[in-house]
């Protein structure tokens, strides 16, 4: 009879993200994980053959917590699908700092970063709710979705502390100003 796995595969990543979430993926090594797990190196070395690959299953993991972000948001039926999005990433920032830190202010040279479907699905909202062009609709997302960045890595950061309210204000306005610009610029 095989030995019982005492530390599984999907505990190590659970390990992994919740060591990024409490302090950061400067901290994140097999050392870490296995204190975290009560355990030795060897379960992690077993189930990844290099650190590289554990920290691409806890970005995964970790992103899959960001897009539950965006469906809790969209769910409460608090703002429109597009501004939902906005806020579920900006709330992500402030809620998830060392998180948003890991998947959105990492350095990404040589990375293909190719749009998210989130990105995707944001286009086609802007399309269907403005009647603009894929060609509007991506650079309309592209410039909210730097706006949303900044706000969301002044939060993530503890740069500065805004509330709710004027965090949802402050995206209509955005998101109005550039797409009346647009609009101009297409109907002309």
């Amino acid at each position: 009879m095989p030995p019982k796995v005492k530390v599984t595969k999907e505990d190590i990543i659970s390990a992994a993200v919740g060591i990024v979430r409490l302090s950061g993926e400067q901290t994140l090594n097999a050392r870490t994980v296995a204190s975290a797990l009560n355990c030795s190196t060897q379960p992690v070395f077993s189930n990844f053959a290099t650190m590289d690959d554990l920290l691409e299953e806890a970005f995964t993991n970790a992103y899959d917590q960001y897009l539950c972000f965006i469906k809790n948001e969209v769910e409460s039926g608090k703002y429109p699908v597009y501004k939902s999005f906005g806020m579920a990433y900006i709330r992500f920032a402030k809620e998830e700092k060392e998180l948003f830190k890991f998947l959105f202010m990492r350095k990404r040279t040589g990375e293909d970063i190719a749009p998210s479907p989130d990105f995707e699905e944001s286009v086609q909202l802007i399309m269907q709710a403005n009647s603009v062009t894929e060609e509007t609709a991506r650079l309309i997302h592209l410039e909210m979705w730097t706006c949303v960045h900044g706000i969301g890595t002044m939060l993530a950061t503890s740069y500065l502390s805004l509330e709710w309210e004027l965090i949802g204000d402050m995206l209509t306005d955005i998101y109005q100003g550039i797409r009346e610009r647009h609009l101009l610029k297409e109907n002309k």
